[in-house]
């Protein structure tokens, strides 16, 4: 099919598709996980177990998530290291990200009696439902350390482009954590306690085989903690930079999904339960494009390092035509079986006609969004997160005025308008600044 492309072409494309499918992989056995906590405890003859496991993971989901600039700004930092063929930065690219990482779980692990007050008091649940829900919290909090240094250990795989390691460590982590659900709940009756041990021991069993990956990748024995120079003053302040802009990048971006629940609270509960079916079906496609995204952080990193300006604008070239082609893909199966979706999703027959009514939103969300999801994986791989700092504040801002404008004249149309605009303008402001991170290569 493709014989007529030039060969050099056509192994392009291969390599980008060997990148990013693990990635896609692995990130569709999340849901997976999920589904399995629940139905697990489903077994269980309260529905309190159910309720309580959904608050616990919900409160895990937005406060690890937080901490994910530490695999971006790993996987960038990495990735040039290896483009510039630097075996020495190379290992110090894992080194002090993990060190970081280890620091950052410490004040989790000393404040969680009020983290968990505070997170707990978000919820209106019964009292029941909150005693489990803060023993799951109790107990998942422990798994910090590791949690947070996997996101080294994949920020760094993604960086030397081992994504099928990164796939096969991703199931470790899932299949170790299901089997133990099975075990722990079902078998030993522990009940939600069993739920959060699982994911415990899941976490430091990924984070084991992780290390032993990276140790012998990177060849950490040729190196010590004086020839790594971990404490070096520019590089520390420099890792520290790229993970504050990506914090605050992050903190942005879930404010700006958060209002959109928030204010769909405001339309009503039909609404609300109509615009959440939507959003989980984008949800599941978002994971198409995250595995470009990554792949595009992965290569414009390693030739940003290289100073190789041709095969970074191949990179940029093959990976955002593969995003745009499965965006694209994505809007027309949401149009075509969308419907049937949503039937999946919800029995209610008010709620099925309020999301059908709404669907043609769902479909240009791919189209508007892949930009800015490209966008943010060039930016990370040349780690020019002040540039991506900047962009995400200054579409926070105009999205949030424009839901002020937009909903009182067309409701729900007008929310979903502004998450329209919200895309539009991450792209535009991250595209007219791209030309910087090319000015900044220079041939070899």
């Amino acid at each position: 099919m493709l014989a007529f492309l030039p060969p050099a072409l056509i192994a392009r494309q291969r390599h980008v598709l060997a990148l990013a499918m693990p990635i896609i992989l692995s990130n569709i056995s999340e849901p997976l996980l999920g589904a399995v906590d629940t139905a697990v405890v489903g077994q269980l003859p309260s529905p309190i177990h159910i309720g309580a496991v959904a608050i616990g993971a919900t409160l895990f989901s937005f406060l690890f998530w937080g901490f994910g600039f530490l695999r971006m700004g790993t996987t960038g930092i990495t990735a040039q290291a290896a483009g510039a063929n630097n075996p020495r930065d190379l290992a110090a690219a894992f080194a002090r990200p993990f060190l970081l990482a280890l620091a950052l779980s410490v004040p989790l692990l000393l404040l969680q009696g009020p983290i968990a007050w505070a997170s707990l008091e978000l919820f209106e649940a019964s009292a029941p439902t909150e005693a489990l829900a803060a023993d799951y919290f109790t107990i998942r909090i422990w798994s910090a350390p590791a949690a947070l240094a996997n996101y080294v250990v994949l920020g760094w795989l993604l960086g030397t482009g081992r994504t099928g390691m990164v796939l096969l460590l991703q199931l470790l982590l899932n299949g170790a954590n299901i089997v133990l659900d099975l075990i722990f709940v079902l078998q030993f009756d522990w009940g939600v306690a069993g739920v959060a041990w699982a994911t415990v021991i899941a976490q430091y069993l990924a984070f084991a085989a992780g290390l032993l990956v990276i140790a012998r990748a990177a060849d950490m024995r040729a190196h010590n903690r004086r020839s790594l120079d971990l404490l070096d003053p520019a590089k520390l302040r420099r890792l520290l930079r790229i993970n504050v802009d990506i914090f605050i990048r992050t903190v942005a971006l879930l404010i700006a999904f958060t209002w959109f629940t928030v204010k769909a609270t405001e339309l009503g509960d039909l609404t609300l339960a109509a615009n959440a079916v939507l959003y989980n079906i984008f949800g599941l496609l978002a994971y198409g494009l995250d595995g470009f995204a990554w792949a595009a952080e992965a290569l414009v990193g390693r030739y940003v390092g290289a100073r190789d300006r041709r095969r970074y604008r191949e990179a940029i070239f093959d990976t955002t035509l593969w995003a745009v082609l499965l965006a694209g893909t994505a809007s027309l199966a949401i149009l075509v079986i969308g419907p049937a979706l949503i039937d999946l999703m919800t029995v209610d027959p008010a709620i099925r006609e309020a999301a059908r009514d709404y669907l043609l939103w769902t479909a240009a969300v791919p189209i508007f969004g892949v930009w800015s999801f490209m966008l943010d994986g060039i930016y990370i791989g040349a780690t020019r997160t002040g540039e991506m700092r900047n962009g995400m504040l200054i579409s926070l801002a105009v999205y949030l005025g424009a839901v002020w404008a937009l909903m009182p004249l067309w409701g729900n149309d007008g929310l979903w308008a502004a998450l329209m605009l919200f895309f539009l303008v991450r792209a535009l402001t991250l595209g007219y600044w791209l030309p910087r991170i090319e000015r900044a290569i220079i041939d070899p």
